[in-house]
C-alpha cells in the first residue's frame, strides 16, 4: 500500500460505519426489488444507458442517495449533489452552468441530486424547471414527504417519481452480516460476536431504515466492553445502543397525515384499542395534543352528532382539561374522550344535513325571506307586509305550529333525515310527529 492508499484507508476509517457500507454497484444494493431487480425499471434503464429524471421517494435508509450514485457511475455522468437545506438559487445557478459548460466542452452528462428537494420553495423549485426541460441536466430528486403536497406540478410532470419501500427484516440482517464480514469498509477486522437473534432485536429496531442499522450495530459495539475473545454484543449492550428509538413520524409530511387518518378510521370504525395506538403514536412522537383534540371535537360533531349529543362536550371537556393540566396527565382525559368516542353510536347526519342545505344555497342563491318571518322595527316595514301573519309557538299546544320557515322556492325540501343510531332514534319519532302535525 503507497502513501495516498493509506491516506484514503485513513480518511475511510474515520467515516461513519452506514457511509462506509454504502453500495459502489447495483450488484451490492440491498432491497428494492420492484426498482432493480432483474427486468424491472432502474435496471433496464440502466442497460440502456439512459436514464430519465427521477423523483426518488420514499423513507429515511432505504438507499435514495446510494442509487442516485450508482445510477450515475453506470451511465457514466458526472454526479452533482445539492442539498435543499443548504443550498440556494445560487447553487442551483453555478451547478446548472457548469453542467452546460461540461456537455458543451467534454459531451459529458451531468446527474443533478438535490436531497430533500421538497424543502425547495416555489421560486427554486421554478428555477430548475428550464434545466430539466434542455437536458442540461439530469435531475433525481430524493424525498422523504409525498411529491403531490410538496414539489410544484410543472416539475413534477417532468420527473418518474419512483416509491422506495422500508427495507423488510431479513435485507437488513443480510447488511448487518456483511458489515460484520467485510474487513475493508466494515467491521471484518474487530472480533466481534453476535448471534442471529440480537441482529434481528437490531433489524426490527431500525422501522426499514438501513442507516439506522448500521449505526446501532456501530454504537453497540463501541459500548461493548472487550473481553477474552473480543467483544460480545448481546441483549443488555443493545439495550444501550438503542437507547430511546425515534418513532416515525413527520408532523409537516405523509407519515402525519397517515397516522392522523388511521386515527380518525379506527374511531369511525368503532375501535377503541387501536384509536388509542394511534393516538398515542402522535403524542409520543411529539404532536401538540391540541390538534389531535381539535380532530377529535370535529369527529364528534361530524361521526358522532345526535347519535350521543354528550360526544361533544365530552371531546370540548378534553380539550379543556389538555389546555389547564398539559401533559403528561393530559393524555388521561384524552384516552377517555377517544374511548368515548369510538364506542359511541354513530351519526353523520350534521354532515350530511349541512351538505343538502350548502348545495341548495349555492345553487339558488339568496333566496328572499319570506314576508312573515321578516322583523317589523318600524312602521313603515309593517305596512309592507313585513311579520304579517307569523305564529308565535308558544301561543299553541306543544309549543309547536305548523309554518312555511323555508323560502317558498323550497317548500317542502327535507335536508334532515335522522339516523335510527342512539338517541337520534328518538329524535327521529319526535320530527316525524312534528313534520305529521300529531
Amino acid at each position: 500500500m503507497d502513501l495516498f492508499s493509506r491516506q484514503a484507508e485513513r480518511d475511510r476509517r474515520g467515516q461513519p460505519l452506514a457511509e462506509r457500507m454504502r453500495p459502489r454497484e447495483l450488484g451490492e444494493f440491498l432491497g428494492q426489488e420492484h426498482l432493480v431487480g432483474p427486468g424491472r425499471m432502474i435496471e433496464r434503464a440502466l442497460a440502456g444507458g439512459e436514464v430519465p429524471s427521477l423523483l426518488l421517494w420514499g423513507p429515511p435508509g432505504t438507499g435514495k442517495t446510494t442509487l442516485a450514485r450508482i445510477i450515475a457511475a453506470k451511465v457514466g455522468a458526472e454526479f452533482v449533489a445539492l442539498s435543499a437545506v443548504l443550498g440556494g438559487v445560487k447553487d442551483l445557478r453555478e451547478a446548472t452552468e457548469a453542467a452546460r459548460e461540461r456537455l458543451r466542452l467534454h459531451g459529458r452528462r451531468t446527474l443533478l441530486f438535490i436531497d430533500e428537494i421538497h424543502r425547495f420553495n416555489k421560486a427554486q423549485q421554478d428555477a430548475l424547471l428550464p434545466h430539466v426541460e434542455a437536458g442540461t441536466v439530469t435531475l433525481l430528486g430524493a424525498t422523504t414527504e409525498n411529491p403531490s403536497f410538496e414539489v410544484i406540478a410543472p416539475l413534477l410532470s417532468r420527473m418518474k417519481v419512483v416509491r422506495l419501500e422500508p427495507l423488510g427484516e431479513a435485507d437488513l440482517v443480510a447488511l448487518l452480516q456483511r458489515a460484520l464480514a467485510d474487513a475493508e469498509r466494515g467491521l471484518g477486522r474487530e472480533a466481534v460476536h453476535i448471534d442471529e437473534g440480537v441482529l434481528q432485536a437490531i433489524a426490527r429496531a431500525s422501522d426499514g431504515d438501513a442507516r439506522r442499522a448500521l449505526t446501532t450495530l456501530e454504537v453497540a459495539v463501541a459500548v461493548a466492553e472487550p473481553r477474552e475473545g473480543g467483544k460480545q454484543i448481546d441483549e443488555l449492550v443493545l439495550r444501550e445502543a438503542l437507547q430511546q428509538k425515534t418513532l416515525l413520524y413527520d408532523r409537516a409530511g405523509e407519515e402525519h397525515y397517515g397516522v392522523v387518518s388511521a386515527f380518525i378510521k379506527s374511531l369511525r370504525g368503532s375501535d377503541p384499542d387501536a384509536a388509542v395506538y394511534w393516538m398515542a403514536r402522535m403524542i409520543e412522537a411529539g404532536e401538540d395534543p391540541i390538534f389531535v383534540l381539535r380532530r377529535m371535537v370535529i369527529f364528534a360533531a361530524e361521526d358522532v352528532g345526535l347519535a350521543d349529543p354528550q360526544a361533544l362536550s365530552v371531546a370540548v371537556a378534553a380539550l379543556d382539561a389538555v389546555r389547564l393540566i398539559g401533559l403528561p396527565e393530559g393524555t388521561l382525559p384524552m384516552t377517555e374522550a377517544a374511548l368515548y368516542l369510538a364506542l359511541a353510536p354513530k351519526s353523520n347526519t350534521a354532515l350530511t344535513t349541512y351538505a343538502r342545505a350548502r348545495d341548495d344555497v349555492q345553487a339558488r342563491g339568496p333566496l328572499p325571506v319570506p314576508l312573515h318571518l321578516r322583523n317589523a322595527p318600524t312602521p313603515m316595514m309593517k305596512d309592507m307586509g313585513y311579520g304579517a301573519g307569523y305564529q308565535y309557538p308558544h301561543d299553541f299546544s306543544g309549543h309547536h305550529v305548523r309554518e312555511q320557515y323555508l323560502p317558498e322556492d323550497l317548500r317542502g325540501r327535507r335536508y334532515y333525515e335522522p339516523s335510527a343510531e342512539g338517541r337520534e332514534r328518538e329524535l327521529a319519532e319526535r320530527l316525524r310527529r312534528l313534520r305529521e302535525g300529531s
